[in-house]
């Protein structure tokens, strides 16, 4: 090994070299001084360990960064946890400048790991879907395979017929939710149908799986009244930089009916100022494009000049923390919107808090007169079937026709 350096006597080894660039990295991503000055301290203790132990830099992996963290017996915990979410981030950066030896031996996956990761590039890539539905999808499938897999891993050969699916279906659905049910049955609907495609099995199971009641249309969208929507969007603190961004994201939720999916997948080339367009890449991978309203626009121009900051991400909105990257997923506007509402002083009983932003925006669209086809058209709907549920909204429109009540002696 060739030498730069000598420090304390030991020659310097080839990953001290990349400290310093490492560090850079992590400044550009938005990292804090206070926090790069505790980084490097793990990073440059790191480096000495493995010039002590010997450990040459191709061999550098997650096993040697767990012998690191557990070299003192008495370490506390959260000490333990912070070096390696410090020393993580270090073996990404080597890999993705491809140091010699830092990718990962390659580990033969089990049977049903590699029809895992098939059937994810197949919803992937084939049938166009959001990563938030395979965040849905991949587990449930998983959790089948798990199933039917051997102590040894292998497949049971008998795993891909109708009476085994319809069997583990009543089994995992029993005590569980419609929902549940639901999701788990067009899961394996799915998973079945991808077996097919690949010739796995001579016919299509899908049609044998069981199809779970729902009740359509059963119940009234939860929604938040114009004045409460209003109420929420005045709450937010404009003169922060978290403000500014929660305030965009706010008005593209409630007056563009965005999903939060759209949001966190905005990039800064769909924004169209020329024309006054927003490009949205929607389910099965539609883009479209939707007018950028003045109000929208002078939010986001606030947002991107004095609180989005430098980044090399072409993501509209990031993070208000180091790395300054993307938003994680959905999760995270939902966790702005909820902290929205703590501000407002309401507290909506609906899990989906981003979403009820759209439904009270197809509920004032259609008690303003609006028709179905328009309001699918503004939530680019896919399926009148999912605009269908708006239709019960409108009160005051039902009690116009409502016949009165029979009187006492009536009719019967």
């Amino acid at each position: 090994m060739t030498t730069d350096a000598l420090e304390d006597g030991v020659p310097l080894g080839l990953l001290d070299s990349h400290v310093e660039a490492f560090l850079g990295h992590l400044r550009t991503a938005g990292y804090a001084e206070r926090t790069l000055r505790k980084k490097r301290s793990i990073v440059t203790a790191f480096a000495q360990w493995t010039r002590r132990e010997r450990i040459a830099l191709e061999r550098l992996g997650d096993c040697e960064v767990a012998a690191f963290v557990k070299r003192s017996s008495g370490a506390r915990v959260a000490h333990v946890q912070y070096e390696r979410a410090a020393l993580r981030p270090l073996l990404d950066y080597l890999r993705a400048q491809s140091v010699v030896g830092l990718t990962p031996a390659p580990i033969d996956a089990s049977p049903a790991e590699e029809l895992m990761k098939r059937y994810l590039d197949y919803l992937r890539e084939d049938r166009g879907l959001a990563q938030n539905s395979l965040h849905v999808y991949g587990p449930l499938i998983r959790d089948f395979l798990a199933s039917q897999a051997a102590e040894g891993g292998a497949l049971c050969s008998g795993s891909f017929d109708a009476l085994t699916i319809r069997r583990y279906l009543l089994a995992r659905s029993a005590d569980r939710s419609a929902e549940y049910s639901r999701l788990l049955a067009t899961a394996l609907r799915s998973y079945c149908h991808f077996l097919f495609l690949r010739g796995d099995t001579p016919v299509d199971l899908a049609v044998s799986v069981p199809t779970v009641r729902t009740w359509h249309q059963a119940s009234l969208p939860a929604l938040l009244s114009h004045e409460e929507v209003e109420r929420v969007i005045g709450a937010t603190n404009r003169a922060t930089f978290r403000g500014r961004r929660d305030h965009a994201v706010l008005l593209l939720l409630a007056r563009l009916g965005l999903r939060a999916g759209e949001i966190v997948s905005l990039e800064l080339g769909d924004l169209r100022w020329r024309s006054g367009e927003i490009f949205v890449h929607g389910k099965g991978g539609m883009v479209e494009a939707l007018p950028l309203l003045s109000e929208i626009g002078e939010a986001l121009v606030l947002y991107l000049r004095e609180a989005r900051g430098a980044s090399a991400s072409r993501r509209v909105f990031l993070r208000m923390l180091a790395p300054r990257v993307g938003l994680a997923g959905p999760c995270a506007i939902d966790h702005i919107v909820r902290l929205a509402f703590v501000r407002a002083g309401l507290h909506p009983a609906s899990g989906g808090a981003a979403h009820l932003f759209r439904h009270s925006l197809a509920t004032r669209m259609i008690r303003q007169g609006a028709s179905m086809a328009e309001i699918s058209e503004v939530l680019r709907h896919r399926s009148q079937n999912s605009t269908a549920i708006y239709a019960k909204v409108s009160f005051e429109a039902l009690r116009g026709v409502a016949r009165p009540w029979p009187a006492t002696g009536g009719a019967q």
